[in-house]
């Protein structure tokens, strides 16, 4: 006996946060899941005393000095601006890199070891938080399919200066979906790119989160149990 198969609700979650970001203009770009530290931490400015770079954080491939489980999708980021630097090409530059990520994560209802991040990054002459912002409202428009309320709040990331967090308004709290800022002049440098001409804003999003969100789901771990009565459930709901 046969059925008609399905999308995964985070595969579908990628696919449609794809679809949104390639219609604005926006290219897709992949990495790989093991990294060395240059890429993961050192390109993106994160220093060697950052707490990512502890045993209690990270997952580090035994038997090597240099290779990590990729922590998030900015090391895509690091590795987009080196080849597209070295192909020649001319800014402006505009991807998402959406994937899955590891680190030692307590597993509880909001949290699991491994989970899913889109990384987007713009650079180019006179790029601003104006720009950051009205992408990010288009995004969210798009995907929840109607005009949503949201918030800048200061937040720290090393690779991002100035960095900010985003709340999204639903119903009468806020919930914090992503964070974002503006490039870091010590990550175009690293990557060959002059920061006195250029400058670009960066974000990530966590897919898990946004497919909770959409579809009402209370506990990530859900997700990755297989379970095909709540993929059924939620494609009867979507």
């Amino acid at each position: 006996m046969t059925g008609n198969g399905k999308l995964h609700p985070i595969s579908q979650t990628i696919r449609t946060i794809s679809d949104i970001f390639v219609r604005m203009g926006f290219e897709i770009a992949d990495g790989p899941h093991i990294e060395d530290q240059w890429h993961n931490f050192d390109a993106l400015n994160v220093p060697k005393d950052h707490p990512a770079r502890d045993m209690q954080d990270t997952f580090f491939i035994k038997g090597t000095d240099d290779h990590v489980l990729r922590t998030h999708t900015s090391s895509v980021q690091i590795r987009f601006m080196e080849d597209f630097v070295k192909s020649g090409k001319e800014l402006p530059l505009k991807i998402i890199a959406p994937g899955m990520v590891f680190r030692q994560e307590a597993t509880d209802r909001t949290h699991e070891a491994q989970f899913h991040q889109v990384e987007g990054l713009v650079v180019g002459k006179g790029i601003s938080l104006a720009h950051l912002k009205g992408t990010l409202e288009t995004f969210l428009r798009e995907y929840y399919g109607r005009p949503i309320e949201f918030r800048f709040r200061p937040g720290y990331f090393p690779f991002v200066e100035p960095g900010i967090e985003i709340d999204l308004k639903f119903g009468d709290r806020w919930l914090e979906v992503l964070g974002a800022g503006m490039v870091h002049p010590n990550v175009l440098k690293n990557v060959g790119i002059d920061p006195e001409q250029y400058s670009g804003f960066a974000f990530g999003v966590g897919i898990d989160r946004l497919t909770m969100m959409k579809y009402g789901i209370d506990d990530i771990r859900l997700l990755y149990q297989g379970d095909m009565k709540l993929h059924d459930a939620l494609h009867a709901n979507n």
